[in-house]
C-alpha cells in the first residue's frame, strides 16, 4: 500500500507523541568497590566499614535520583564517596607503583549521548571521577593522561592534594610484601599480590530512562612502566549507550584484550540476552578462559540488573526508589537484584 506525505506525517506525529508521553522509568543505582576480596583478608572492622561506606556511596548516589539528576550526577556522586574511603583501590586507598607512587585512572560516560571522559597516571587528583567529568564536558577530548591532565585539572579548579594524601599503611605494606616475593624470585608475584583488585564503580538509571556508567581505580600493586588497565578506557572497563551500562573490575589486561565492557552490552543489543546472561559470558566464562578474573555491574534501560563475578568476593550493592541500600562481598550472600 502506497502511503501519503499526510499519511506520513501522521504517523511520525503520533510517534512522537508516544514518545513524549512515555511513563517514567523507576530510578536505579548500582556500585561496586571492586572483585577479588578473600574472606581471610578481612577482619569484622574492615568488613564492617567496607559495607558502611558502600551503604553511604548509594545513599549519596540516591539523592541525586531522587532530586530528578540525570543518571551521571548519581554515578559521580557515589564514585566520590568510593575514592575518598581508604577501604577501596581507589583515590585515598590506592595501590602502590614499584617506585613507590599512586597512579589514579578514571573514566565517565553518558549513556544518552555517549559522551565520555577519562584520565590516567594522575597523581595529584583527590577525586579522579570529578577529573574524568571535566574532560568530558569542557574539553574536546576523551583522555588525557599524566602530567597534562593535572595542569588541565588546575585550570578547572579540581581539587588537588599532595601525593601524601593517597598514602595508607595497608597499601604500603601490600606493596613491601610484593616487593619481597619479586625479589625472592616468584613469578608474577605484583600481579598475584594485587588480587584485592578494589576499583570502583557505578552505573546509575534515571527518571527520564537515560543511563550513565563509571570507574576508578589505583591500579595494580607494584606495576610499573607507566602501565594503565582498562578502567579509564572506555569500552574495555567502562562503557555506557542508551540501552546498557557496564563498569568492570578485575585484572585489566584481559578486560582490554575482550573490550570486555563493550561486548556485555553487545551481546544484550545483538543476542537479545539479559544483563545476568551477557554478564557470565563475559565476566565468568571469556575472562577466566583468557586467564583473568574480575566482576562486573551491568544496568539495562528498562531496569534489569547484574553483578556478575568469579571470585570470592565483590564489594557491591544497589539502591532502588524506596532509598534502602542493598550491600554484599562474598558469594553466598542474597542479594536479589530488581527485575531479575
Amino acid at each position: 500500500m502506497k502511503l501519503t506525505s499526510a499519511v506520513l506525517l501522521g504517523l511520525a506525529s503520533l510517534s512522537s507523541a508516544a514518545a513524549v508521553a512515555a511513563p517514567a522509568t523507576s530510578p536505579l543505582l548500582v556500585i561496586h568497590g571492586g572483585a577479588g576480596v578473600e574472606r581471610g583478608s578481612l577482619g569484622p572492622e574492615e568488613m564492617q566499614a567496607a559495607r558502611t561506606a558502600l551503604e553511604a556511596a548509594l545513599r549519596k548516589g540516591h539523592e541525586a535520583l531522587a532530586a530528578g539528576r540525570p543518571a551521571m550526577d548519581a554515578v559521580t556522586a557515589a564514585i566520590t564517596v568510593l575514592e575518598d574511603d581508604p577501604a577501596f583501590n581507589a583515590g585515598r586507598g590506592a595501590v602502590f607503583t614499584h617506585d613507590g607512587r599512586n597512579e589514579l585512572d578514571a573514566a565517565l560516560m553518558d549513556g544518552t549521548t555517549q559522551r565520555a571522559g577519562a584520565v590516567a597516571g594522575v597523581h595529584t587528583i583527590r577525586n579522579p571521577i570529578l577529573l574524568a567529568r571535566a574532560v568530558m564536558e569542557h574539553s574536546p577530548h576523551v583522555m588525557m593522561v599524566g602530567q597534562g591532565a593535572e595542569m588541565f585539572a588546575a585550570e578547572q579548579q579540581i581539587e588537588q592534594v599532595d601525593p601524601s594524601y593517597f598514602r595508607t599503611e595497608k597499601r604500603w605494606r601490600q606493596l613491601q610484601r610484593a616487593l619481597r616475593e619479586e625479589a625472592a624470585g616468584q613469578a608474577h608475584a605484583d600481579l598475584e599480590t594485587a588480587r584485592h583488585f578494589g576499583t570502583v564503580g557505578a552505573v546509575a538509571l534515571d527518571a527520564q530512562g537515560g543511563l550513565a556508567a563509571g570507574t576508578s581505580t589505583g591500579g595494580m600493586t607494584n606495576k610499573r612502566y607507566g602501565r594503565v588497565g582498562d578502567s579509564p578506557v572506555i569500552g574495555a572497563g567502562t562503557w555506557a549507550d542508551a540501552r546498557c551500562a557496564v563498569s568492570g573490575t578485575g585484572w585489566g589486561e584481559f578486560y582490554l584484550r575482550l573490550a570486555a565492557a563493550h561486548e556485555i552490552c553487545a551481546r544484550m543489543h545483538y543476542l537479545g540476552e539479559s544483563p545476568a546472561a551477557a554478564g557470565e559470558e563475559v565476566i565468568v566464562r571469556q575472562v577466566p578462559g583468557l586467564g583473568g578474573d574480575g566482576g562486573a555491574i551491568v544496568l539495562s534501560a528498562d531496569g534489569r540488573a547484574a553483578m556478575p563475578f568469579n571470585t570470592e568476593g565483590m564489594y557491591r550493592g544497589w539502591i532502588g526508589v524506596d532509598g534502602v541500600p542493598h550491600v554484599a562481598i562474598f558469594t553466598g550472600e542474597a542479594l536479589q537484584m530488581p527485575n531479575e
